[in-house]
This record gives C-alpha cells, sequence and structure tokens, in this order.
C-alpha cells in the first residue's frame, strides 16, 4: 500500500507552516522526517492522518490504511495493560493481542492497571497500539519519548519486522532509531513563506500548537 504526496501545504492556527511537500512511502519503507522545532512536523502527519484539512495539494492512500500515533498514549488509566489494548484490537476489529504484548516486552505487566505503569511502560503500551491495528502505514510523531535506550531499540525492532512484513512507516523523530534503510525528508527546504500582513489569522487548530 502505497502513500503519495504532491505538492501538499498545511497549517496551524490558519497559518501555513510547510508547502511544496512531495514524496512517495512505498510498501517495505520507512521514512524519517527532520525539521526544527515548530516548523511543522506535527502538523504534516495530522494532515496525512486526516485529522485537519490541508491548504492544497494531493494525499493519495489506501482506505483504513493509516495508524497514527501522537504524543499521546491513549489509554485508559483504569484499565489493564491487557484491557486497555483488548479494547483497540476490538475497535480496529482484529485478533489477539499476545504478540502485540510480547513484541513491546509487557507480557509480565498484561495484569497491571495503567496508571500504575511508568512513563516509559506507558509509552510502550501505547505503541503496541500499532501492533493491533492491522494497518499497512505506521504515522509515528516522536515515539521514544519516555523510552529508555533498550526500548528504542525493541521499538526500532518493532518497526523493522513491520516493514519486512511489507508495511511502512513515516516518523518524526530527533534520534537515531537504527534504522539506516530508511531515508530522510528534511523540512527545512519546505517551510511556508510568512503571511502577509492583514491575512487570515483563525483558530482553527490552535489546540495543537
Amino acid at each position: 500500500m502505497d502513500l503519495s504526496v504532491t505538492d501538499l501545504a498545511v497549517s496551524r492556527g490558519a497559518v501555513p507552516v510547510l508547502e511544496g511537500v512531495s514524496f512517495r512511502l512505498a510498501p517495505g519503507r520507512a521514512l524519517i522526517l527532520r525539521g526544527p522545532n515548530g516548523i511543522g512536523k506535527t502538523t504534516l502527519l495530522r494532515t496525512l492522518a486526516g485529522l485537519q484539512p490541508p491548504l492544497a495539494g494531493e494525499i493519495n492512500a489506501p482506505p483504513e490504511a493509516i495508524a497514527y500515533a501522537s504524543h499521546a498514549d491513549g489509554l485508559k488509566s483504569t484499565l489493564t495493560v491487557t484491557e486497555n489494548l483488548t479494547f483497540w484490537a476490538r475497535i480496529f476489529g482484529t485478533g489477539g493481542i499476545g504478540a502485540a504484548l510480547e513484541a513491546m516486552n509487557l507480557t509480565a505487566l498484561a495484569d497491571r492497571q495503567a496508571q500504575n505503569l511508568s512513563a516509559g511502560q506507558k509509552r510502550r503500551l501505547g505503541l503496541a497500539r500499532l501492533l493491533v491495528s492491522g494497518r499497512a502505514i505506521w504515522m509515528l510523531d516522536e515515539p521514544t519519548v519516555s523510552l529508555d535506550t533498550a526500548s528504542v531499540a525493541l521499538f526500532a525492532g518493532v518497526v523493522r519486522r513491520h516493514m519486512v512484513g511489507g508495511g511502512a512507516a513515516l516518523i518524526a523523530t530527533h534520534i537515531d532509531l537504527g534504522l539506516p534503510e530508511a531515508e530522510v525528508l528534511d523540512l527545512t527546504a519546505c517551510k511556508a513563506r510568512p503571511p502577509e500582513a492583514g491575512g487570515l489569522r483563525g483558530a482553527f487548530d490552535d489546540a495543537f500548537l
């Protein structure tokens, strides 16, 4: 399943932040988004995931192909690890959760409530949702936040196996995930020109600044 983006422009707070973004993400490939803080990596991922409309350009991906993991872990604090993953597996209409628990080293924590997990354990559980999504294209926004070195390596292995299985990953990150096969897209060259004085400045997505 390909993701292709052509001459895309995106905005934050109704102000253009990126323009002229074009790339193709093929099955079995990973693309790393780079650029300084505030350039628009999160805004781009949210737009590609269908959470906000683009200003211009085209996004082509098969329906129901994308799984998006943001900074939030998306957990119910009073549910156990097993219950959280089972909930998401049912949402996505997929099968069991055993493989996801094992892949993210959560098996020993299966009966622990999410509120009693460490920050790193919560992050691993949040990322485990990708494995029960059944989606081919993973979009990840700083996925290694709160992860220690061993967990970063664990997650990189999960991404690599996803790619070997024909999946693809688009990842915004500042660190080296140990994926030498991944391509890099530096968004610095796509920074939008400053808006003209008196231009429209709404509050459409101010919550995502």
